[in-house]
């Protein structure tokens, strides 16, 4: 039931679309323009830094939020990484597959940066390197490929093999069961960014995908 719980939770969350939101804000339909996404990088590419620096800061703050609640609902549980996983999870969900908008969301990379943010807190201050870690293995596949999405598929591949790491090592202060479980919900959080960057990865491979900086190809 705690699962549930939290999913439930993320996933209202989740349903804050700051894409669409910020778009509004400029006379603006994201899910229209661009690459018809709402995520952080489609509002980069179509309305500029400032709209992509904002839709990217609420699509994390809302994953904080959800730690937040559950946090306060479940404090003191022995299991508590666990549940702010169901919780991330719930806000992916939410945020990739809104019910309002015929299921069409983001792809779910800022929710994996403020997932990423909430777990680097478990064993202060080991756990702090997931941030540099994580952000290296976004940047540098970016600054080299000039592809958002190499370096985004790239950071959450990392931070699943992360999340071993630290479980593994102790640090999550879980039993091995409750662990296992937590790596488990974060591989199809993983495998979910994949599939939906399932068309990126076709133009990627057929030489046709957008690069940062440059106009979108039609």
């Amino acid at each position: 039931m705690e699962r549930l719980i939290c999913l439930a939770v993320g996933y209202v969350c989740g349903l804050l679309q700051t894409g669409y939101l910020v778009g509004k804000l400029n006379h603006v339909d994201i899910r229209k323009k661009g690459s018809g996404n709402a995520g952080s990088t489609n509002a980069l590419r179509v309305l500029g830094w400032k709209a992509g620096g904002m839709t990217f800061a609420g699509d994390v703050l809302k994953c904080v939020v959800a730690f937040l609640i559950i946090y306060f609902m479940y404090r003191g549980n022995d299991s508590m990484p666990l549940l702010a996983m169901y919780a991330g999870a719930g806000v992916t969900l939410g945020h990739n597959f809104p019910f309002y908008m015929n299921f069409k969301g983001g792809k779910g990379i800022a929710v994996m940066a403020g997932l990423v943010v909430v777990n680097s807190f478990w064993n202060f201050p080991e756990t702090l390197l997931l941030i540099p870690v994580t952000l290296a293995f976004f940047l540098i596949p970016v600054l080299v490929t000039r592809y958002i999405s190499v370096g985004s598929l790239a950071a959450y591949t990392v931070f699943w093999i992360e999340m071993i790491v630290i479980g593994q090592l102790g640090w999550l202060q879980m039993e091995t069961a409750r662990c296992y479980e937590l790596y488990a919900v974060l591989f199809f959080l993983t495998a979910l960014a994949w599939y939906r960057h399932r068309a990126n990865i076709k133009r990627l491979l057929s030489g046709t995908e957008n690069k940062f900086g440059s106009k979108k190809k039609e």
